[in-house]
This record gives structure tokens, sequence and C-alpha cells, in this order.
């Protein structure tokens, strides 16, 4: 069971909102650095580790900066995101680059960064030569195909548009030897959400095992293996968290009995982990503005599903707090919704919730990956901000709300006047 506890009080809240109207998504810095540290504990086994926080989870510079502190690299896919660790003040081989379908702009400036560039395709090996030239250390990603099951959200890897197949690996690291390239990586990443620890340990073997035989037929050595994220969180009470200790200590065993064994030690191991690092630890915070009643009890939150999308897109469950009607003994059914003109904009479909009334303060958790980030602006709705909450209590902006005036700047109302029709 995973005990759903806010790190604010009601009152609390009411100061904070007094001060940062309703929307709003809030981190909490201690519970982040404290999973931080417990991740990079887990792993003190193995020489090098590094965990790689995936900033598509939360594209935020502050969380950035709070995870680099910890010793954290950052895991980008694209141009915003690499000048995002730039200005982060990150650099070398504490950025991962991995993207797909990759414009050769997003490659030069991985390069200029000193990012490990890990390459999707293996046309990529030419595109990135022929539009930057082959740096010292690349990375593969590895899809092995029907070799391991998916889940829902990432579907089955067969049918993924990401990665090489093993046989483009062996040719792949072939045509990199041949070119003069020392230093090798080698990645997968084919689970999304998992909660079950032998997922990543079984992961683990189809890796560490691979590298055993690319290693011995190919006579090249490598760096490190990265074994994606995907580590799950319990979104459901009744859910458990991934035991990073169990996970740990079975990839240990595959470790010794692939790497060690063959005389391939030491070899790095880095994950990519973005939705666990955050997940948990962030929260979007709303209140009630109406309560309609026709088939359905509906309530009517001045949020939508711009600022949290996963349930409209995925189906997914996200727990519900009312502060101060925790313990309320009046329970009744509702869809909770948004204001978007679509009928999937629905935080909670069928939710036994307390008797809610318009005002009432509504805090939706496990909202700190994959929430803000997936925003988007139909409708028009504007996208809310988003605080933090600092060790010492304090709280602070770290992202203002969208305006008006940002829903326009794109737009050239200046020529609209000489515009014919």
């Amino acid at each position: 069971m995973s005990e759903k506890v806010l790190p604010f009080t009601k009152e609390k809240l009411e100061e904070i909102i007094e001060k940062y109207p309703t929307p709003f998504h809030i981190y909490d810095e201690r519970a982040i650095k404290s999973y931080a540290r417990k991740f990079l504990k887990a792993f003190s086994w193995i020489k090098g580790f590094k965990e790689y926080y995936a900033i598509k989870a939360a594209p935020n510079p502050y969380l950035m900066k709070i995870l680099h502190g910890e010793g954290f690299g950052i895991d980008c896919s694209s141009l915003a995101e690499l000048e995002l660790a730039a200005k982060v003040g990150m650099k070398g081989e504490e950025i991962m680059f991995t993207s797909n379908d990759t414009p050769a702009e997003e490659f030069r400036k991985a390069a200029e960064l000193g990012a490990i560039i890990n390459l999707d395709d293996i046309a990529h090996i030419k595109y990135l030569e022929d539009n930057v030239g082959l740096p010292e250390l690349v990375c593969f990603r590895y899809n092995p195909g029907p070799l391991k099951e998916g889940n829902t959200i990432i579907g089955r890897p067969e049918e993924a548009k990401y990665g090489f197949t093993k046989n483009q690996l062996f040719e792949g690291y072939r045509i990199l030897k041949e070119k003069g390239v020392k230093r090798f990586g080698l990645h997968t990443m084919v689970a999304s959400n998992e909660l079950d620890p032998n997922y990543f340990v079984e992961t683990a073997q189809i890796l560490f095992e691979l590298v055993a035989e690319l290693s011995s037929k190919l006579g090249i050595r490598f760096e490190f293996v990265n074994l994606g994220g995907g580590i799950g969180i319990p979104y459901k009470p009744e859910q458990k968290p991934v035991d990073l200790d169990l996970m740990s200590q079975g990839i240990k065993g595959e470790y010794d009995k692939y790497i060690v064994a063959n005389g391939l030690d030491p070899l790095k191991i880095f994950f990519e982990s973005g939705r666990a690092i955050t997940g948990p630890y962030g929260y979007l915070v709303s209140k009630v503005l109406h309560i309609k009643d026709t088939y359905k009890r509906y309530a009517g939150l001045d949020s939508c599903m711009s600022d949290l999308m996963r349930p409209a897109l995925y189906g997914a469950y996200h727990h519900i707090t009312v502060p101060g009607k925790e313990n309320s003994a009046t329970k009744m059914l509702y869809d909770v919704t948004g204001s978007l003109c679509e009928n999937n904009d629905k935080f909670a479909i069928n939710r036994i919730l307390p008797k809610l009334e318009p005002g009432d303060i509504i805090v939706i958790h496990d909202a700190g990956a994959h929430g803000h980030s997936m925003g988007f602006n139909y409708n028009g709705k504007l996208r809310s901000a988003e605080l933090l909450l600092r060790e010492n209590g304090e709280v602070v902006q770290i992202r203002r709300a969208e305006t008006l005036a940002d829903y326009f700047a794109t737009l050239d109302f200046k020529g609209i006047a000489q515009f014919k029709v």
C-alpha cells in the first residue's frame, strides 16, 4: 500500500492560494531529494553509476538544478531540452541525448555540449557523420522486439518506432569500429510506469548478455549500459512502489553472471528515470467551480486536461484529496471534470469523494511528472504556474502562469488589417 499524504495542510494551501491563484502545480523539494538519494544509494555497489533524469517528465530548470545538485545527469530528446541543460550549467557526459527522427541541428547542439549521443537508427550513423562528425563515444538504442514484453503505455517493442534490431547492432558497432570510434555504450527503453522490479532485472540480463556477445564477436569494449527508465509509481493507494534495493540486487546478480564472469568489469550502469524521481512529489492544486447534477453528478474544476492530460489520454488514475474533508462521513459519487469542449476532459470518473461544494480545494496527486509538461493550449486554455515547496517551508514560483499575451504572441495581428478575403 502507498499512503497518499500531502506535504502541506489546508491552512498552508489557503495561504499559498492567496498569493498564487489556482490552478497550479506544486513540487515538494524535500521529498524529491530524499528519493534521489535513495535511488543513488541502491546502486552504490557499482562504480560510475549515474541517473540521467528524463527532463521531459518535468522540464523545469529549478527541478533540474535540485537533481543536478544530487549528482544526477539529464536525459534530453530535443533542442529545447538540450538548451535547458546548458542554461542549468550542464555539459559533457552528464548529458545523454536520446532522440529519434532527429534533425541535424539537434545533433550539432548535442555535440557542441559534449553530450553522449544515443543513436536510434542505423542510418543515423552516416547522417551524424555527414552533418556533425562522429564523436569519440557513441551509444545505440536497442529494441529487443518479441524478446521482451512491453506494457500498456509503451506498447509492444516490435511495434515501437524506436531502436536497432539485434542484427543492426552488430552491423552498427562494426561500422563504428572501422571508422575509428573507440568508446561504446548500449541502451534500451522498453517499459513505462512498470511496478514489477523483476522487469528491470530481466532488462539488465538482456543487455548484459548482449554486451558479452558483442564484445566477444566484435572485439570492442563497452563503457556503459543504460537500462532506460520506466520505473513506475503507485498511482493507486493499493499499489506498492518499486523496491529499489530488490531491483538493484537482482541487477547485481546478472552483472556478476554476465559481466564479471566474462572479464568485462567495470561496466557502468545508467538509468534515465523521470516519473519515479518527481512524479509522486508533484501536485495539481485546483478549486471546485461548479457542481452539476444531470444524469450523473459532476464536479467542475478551474483546471482542465491542459493541466494534466494523463487521465484523458491513458484513462490513468490519479488520487484526489479534498483538504479539510479527509474524514468527512458524507461521501458521493462524482465525475471530476475540466472545462474543455471535450467530453474526455475528466480527471476522475465515478470517483467516491466527500460531498463537494464550489470553492473546495482539490489536490490531485502524482502530478509531478508528465503533468504540466504535457500541457497545451486547445480552446485557448492557458497553462498554469509551477511552484516549489522548499525544504524550509517557503513557497517560490518557478514558472509563472501563461497570460493571454503569451497565447497571442506568435500571431501577426499587425498584418490582419491588410489581409484580403
